[in-house]
């Protein structure tokens, strides 16, 4: 993650912490060679064998900011993660839906509680390498596309408030993700050398489902997977190992493809659920459902 405070002079001096990987710390550099006070901030949201915040990464980021000359800070966030971001990613699953936890993280983590401790750190604004950019006119602020089409990440930002986007600074918005690639060789930094991950942060490997088997004492356990003539095809893991629309992983030979209509997470004796053709008619315009026992 990266922030920015105010100088002595009273001109605005934006500061830079780190992500995991290149872009918070390329987004570091540029702001420094506009003449921006830098500092770095590291969030520590949850340990183990996660994808964000490892000693490895944590360790990556202070020597990137030694690199840059800047001074670096690791605040503990992770009692609100496992809060405010974990626990609803756990009931979502459960309760059969599908959630997406990084536009919430971003909303009341990483530019809510990072936001507000870098600005008691002194700190004017909150900047990352996200790819998307912010734009103000008379109607208030604007969340913009990134440049890069491969790289937006506006979607993930889409949930900032405009108090929020006021405070952001996306230094890597207007580039393309090639160009700051090479920037990181030029400058030999440190986080060029991190493997780029689209997983959950939070995820260890494995998947989704097997984490959640060892997080919570919820879980309802395996269940029928029926047709949508209500016929038992299968059996399911659980149904926090599927999704609406899921096809691989199912273990169905069906002799064509079928993929996930439903779910259904309320506890029956033989809860129904399903998977079905791509061209069979659902009858009552329903669909089937994938349930727990």
């Amino acid at each position: 993650m990266i922030h920015q405070r105010r100088t002595a002079g009273g001109t605005d001096a934006r500061g830079g912490g780190h992500e995991r990987g290149v872009d918070s710390s390329v987004a570091a550099a540029l702001l420094q060679e506009q003449g921006h006070e830098v500092i770095g901030v590291t969030a520590l949201l949850c340990g183990g064998a996660s994808r964000c915040c490892s000693d490895e990464d944590v360790s990556r980021a202070r020597e990137v900011a030694a690199q840059l000359g800047i001074p670096h800070h690791t605040l503990d966030l992770g009692a609100a993660f496992e809060q405010v971001i974990v626990a609803p990613f756990i009931a979502e699953y459960l309760a059969g839906r599908t959630p997406s936890p990084c536009p919430r993280c971003n909303r009341l983590i990483k530019f809510g509680l990072l936001l507000e401790q870098s600005l008691s750190l002194g700190a004017d604004c909150l900047a990352t390498g996200h790819y998307a950019r912010v734009t103000q006119d008379d109607r208030g602020w604007h969340l913009r596309r990134g440049l890069d089409p491969r790289k937006d990440q506006s979607y993930f930002l889409s949930l900032l408030t405009q108090a929020q986007l006021a405070r952001s600074v996306f230094p890597l918005g207007g580039m393309q993700k090639a160009e700051v690639v090479r920037i990181a060789r030029q400058r030999n930094l440190a986080a060029r050398r991190s493997k780029e991950s689209q997983e959950l942060c939070f995820v260890e490997e494995g998947g989704h489902g097997a984490w959640i088997d060892v997080r919570s004492f919820d879980t309802r356990g395996p269940g029928d997977i029926v047709d949508m003539a209500g016929r038992k095809v299968g059996e399911h893991r659980g149904i926090h190992y599927y999704t609406i629309g899921q096809r691989r992983g199912l273990g169905v030979a069906a002799g064509t493809p079928v993929y996930v209509v439903a779910l259904d997470a309320a506890q029956k004796p033989r809860g129904g659920g399903a998977a079905r053709s791509p061209d069979a008619p659902a009858p009552d315009g329903r669909g089937g459902v994938l349930g727990g026992r």
